[in-house]
């Protein structure tokens, strides 16, 4: 890296991870942190005011998302480079997040061995992606230079003509406590609602009063997003019994709900490309029944 002086601003609303973003930058002397910011809005105003020549990026970011201060950003300080370090790891959240000209995106669990390499990355001008997203379709990023560059397959035109247009990602996550799911939870459908398009999630009737009542805080119209059927919450135990069969899930019983639960959701939302994210909690309700 350049032996002067590199100003990050950090942008990141959890204070524990903003500590270790903090503490893993300090390890490296050029790297110098000029501002730490817990909202979109800020970082976006900070940007412009600073002019930083890194702007470390949550997408989570309370009353504006970070794709959207990324946009900004770029527009009030052209020469920033952003970095996005997010829990987020589904294809088409990466994708978008890169469109916004980002330099670079870190999944949140690889920042530890991949913060510093993807910020020399995108110093030296190249696209870094964490190596657990390796093997994406993800398609239109402008400069493709990468350390480790994700897999840019051009078969979108195939896909259409064969009429295979959904992308389907699937991931577990494992928490310590409620607080930590529930994190997970908003940071996953809070996006998701906010572009317009639809989200399930299966939870414990705590969690989901819980969830609605964090989502509504996140500033999202959740009334509205339940009258058109763009989010639906449904009770794990009673998921789970439409699908077990002798007290073990049955795959073809499964594939009926999750498929009519899909479809329906489907229709709630306008647009050629659509997205259905869902989460929820079925496996550790089993787990807990003692039915591994």
């Amino acid at each position: 890296m350049p032996a002067r002086s590199i100003r990050v601003l950090v942008a990141e609303d959890y204070p524990p991870f903003r500590r270790f973003l903090a503490s893993t930058m300090q390890n490296t002397p050029e790297l110098q942190i000029i501002c730490e910011v817990e909202d979109g809005p800020e970082a976006v105003q900070k940007a412009g005011l600073l002019q930083p020549e890194v702007v470390v990026l949550d997408i989570g970011l309370p009353r504006l998302n970070g794709i959207e201060s990324a946009r900004q950003i770029r527009n009030i300080s052209p020469k920033s480079k952003i970095l996005f370090v997010s829990q987020e790891s589904s294809a088409d959240i990466v994708q978008a997040a890169l469109e916004t000209g980002a330099k670079g995106y870190v999944v949140k669990v690889d920042a530890g061995r991949e913060l510093i390499p993807a910020l020399q990355a995108v110093l030296r001008d190249e696209i870094y992606v964490s190596k657990s997203l390796s093997g994406y379709d993800l398609t239109n990023v402008p400069d493709r230079s990468a350390s480790h560059a994700v897999e840019m397959r051009h078969d979108s035109e195939t896909r259409r003509q064969l009429g295979l247009q959904s992308t389907r990602h699937h991931e577990v996550g494992f928490y310590s406590d409620d607080r930590s799911l529930l994190d997970g939870y908003t940071r996953f459908i809070a996006p998701v609602l906010k572009s317009g398009n639809a989200a399930i999630v299966i939870a414990t009737e705590s969690h989901r009063k819980t969830l609605l009542a964090r989502l509504q805080a996140y500033g999202l119209d959740m009334s509205a997003a339940i009258e058109q059927g763009r989010y639906i919450a449904l009770d794990n135990a009673e998921t789970i019994a439409t699908f077990l069969v002798n007290d073990l899930p049955d795959p073809v019983r499964f594939s009926k709900v999750t498929k009519d639960l899909i479809a329906r959701t489907v229709k709630s939302v306008d647009g050629e490309h659509t997205r259905i994210a869902a989460c929820g909690e079925c496996a550790p309700l089993l787990w807990e029944r003692g039915n591994a």
